[in-house]
């Protein structure tokens, strides 16, 4: 860092002079949460929704998938717009997109439009949240420090996931599924009310237009992250590639992907530029976020088999396990502020230590799971991932953008955040749904081979209470074999960051100001004549 370096002032002029300094950052903290509460069908409400609507498990899944892909695919392009339109802008017309989606959301059947909704709903909620958080960095952190910005970030982000489903489940439970969708709605127009009382339309610099974006590319990466998604999602209800709706989706996305690769080398500016994927150590990181989020895809497949297969837990009660998660998120972020920040280790050990803590999780899980424990028993596992997770969520963030220059780092952040948040999971979803396909009639034939006439006899019992327990146990004892394989992989990915190091500095470079972001962009676009 040079020592000649002047923080920049931090000040909001988009704020209208009546509202006091100390309060508007604590304003767009708020609406930050607000937008990260919501979505465009809600995981909480999943079961009710099955059972109210003709939506199988899999639809709703694929909403969910959507709206984590509209995030994902909109970050090249969250700069353009902020250069292009005012703060104030920028945040009512998301705070509207949230609202339209959330009212029209919960009376769609009609399955591509929904999904649609969904996408454009995570585009909106990102827009919200990045114009948020970026006005409020310097507050944060005068020098843009990003050991600072995003541990902060992460804690809203998945303090607010956590809180979301929590408060999805109880008025689903109380109330009704769609109450999430009216709750949204009111947050959102309170949002436009304070952002139409407190703000004014202010630029701090010059408008620049939308020329030069890669309108056509953004829709193929769009589209090739989406029938990926459906195939994995859909596989084993349509049996894999034995189904020609499977055959059909996988042939539409390698043609998807040859059309992404040659835009990407014939045009001057391709949605994600071919030097992005030069970066030396991104490979490697991309991959591990692949391997992490496949290896946590356990919480929707094993744990919910578990809580409903085995333990019997009702909805009310399977959602208290959100709470610990959401103290091992908290901790997790704390702890990588107190490591990077603080402390200024070499974050590339930080990856170690959460990669521990899911190794925890994973073996605590599979110690622990049995129909004969208390819902207690479980509050420690749940706490390690939720620790692991944020520890990781952090630290590859900071690893990707001190490798990248910042021309590249929100291309890298959509490649991120689509195997982050949509393909890693849908993926390894995909490959625990198999497992216990495999295990479960596996173990049915290994033990059910010790039931036969004469043992039967033996002692006289209930069939129909038998059989239960029977089908009971043979759940569990899969789901703990999976679990099992899903913590050796884990310890080996461990070892194998044991051995391994990289010259990665402890000190992050600094994030450049506003206009010197804009001025990059517009001399990258100066020759385009």
């Amino acid at each position: 860092m040079s020592g000649t370096a002047q923080p920049m002032p931090f000040s909001m002029p988009m704020f209208r002079n009546f509202i006091p300094e100390q309060i508007r950052p604590w304003i767009y903290v708020f609406i930050a949460v607000t937008f990260q509460f919501s979505g465009g069908l809600y995981l909480g409400t999943l079961n009710q929704m099955m059972g109210e609507t003709t939506l199988m498990r899999e639809d709703l899944l694929m909403c969910l998938y959507a709206n984590l892909a509209g995030m994902a695919i909109y970050f090249p392009l969250l700069f353009r717009v902020k250069f292009r339109f005012t703060n104030k802008t920028l945040l009512c017309g998301a705070a509207t997109g949230v609202l339209l989606c959330n009212l029209i959301a919960p009376h769609i059947t009609f399955l591509p439009l929904l999904w649609l909704i969904c996408f454009i709903e995570g585009m909106c909620k990102i827009q919200g949240t990045f114009e948020c958080m970026s006005n409020i960095q310097l507050w944060m952190s005068p020098t843009r420090d990003f050991t600072v910005f995003f541990p902060v970030l992460h804690i809203i982000i998945l303090g607010s996931m956590q809180l979301s489903d929590l408060l999805a489940t109880y008025l689903m439970y109380y109330y009704h599924w769609d109450y999430m969708q009216l709750f949204i709605c009111g947050i959102m127009m309170t949002d436009l009310l304070i952002l139409t009382v407190c703000t004014r339309h202010f630029r701090m610099f010059k408008k620049f237009p939308l020329f030069g974006i890669d309108w056509l590319g953004t829709v193929l990466w769009a589209a090739l992250a989406l029938e990926i998604t459906f195939v994995f999602n859909y596989g084993d209800y349509y049996d894999w590639w034995n189904s020609p709706v499977i055959r059909k989706v996988s042939l539409s996305a390698a043609v998807t992907f040859v059309f992404c690769l040659r835009r990407m080398f014939s045009i001057r500016h391709p949605y994600l530029e071919p030097k992005m994927w030069t970066y030396r150590y991104l490979a490697p990181i991309l991959v591990l976020v692949a391997l992490v989020e496949m290896l946590l895809a356990t919480e929707h497949v094993l744990e919910e088999t578990f809580f409903e297969g085995v333990m019997h837990y009702g909805t009310i009660t399977g959602v208290q396990l959100d709470w610990p998660v959401l103290v091992g998120c908290l901790a997790g972020c704390l702890f990588s502020y107190w490591w990077m920040h603080i402390k200024q280790f070499n974050y590339l050990r930080l990856i170690i230590i959460g990669l521990a803590g899911v190794i925890f999780y994973l073996l605590g899980y599979y110690f622990t799971v049995s129909s004969d424990i208390h819902i207690s028993q479980l509050y420690l596992p749940m706490a390690c991932r939720g620790f692991g997770y944020a520890v990781l969520s952090v630290t590859f963030l900071t690893c990707a953008e001190e490798i990248m220059s910042f021309q590249h780092f929100f291309q890298s952040l959509a490649v991120f955040q689509m195997l982050h948040m949509v393909m890693g999971g849908v993926i390894g979803a995909a490959i625990y749904t198999r497992g216990l396909k495999y295990y479960i009639p596996d173990n049915i034939a290994r033990y059910g081979a010790a039931i036969d006439n004469v043992a039967a006899n033996e002692v006289p019992v209930n069939i129909p209470y038998f059989m239960e327990m029977f089908m009971s146990q043979m759940t569990e004892i899969s789901i703990k074999q999976i679990y099992g394989w899903a913590a050796y992989a884990c310890i080996f990915l461990f070892l194998l960051f044991l051995l391994y190091d990289a010259p990665i500095r402890r000190e992050l470079k600094q994030i450049p100001s506003w206009q010197k972001i804009r001025q990059k962009i517009a001399e990258s676009f100066a020759d385009k004549k």
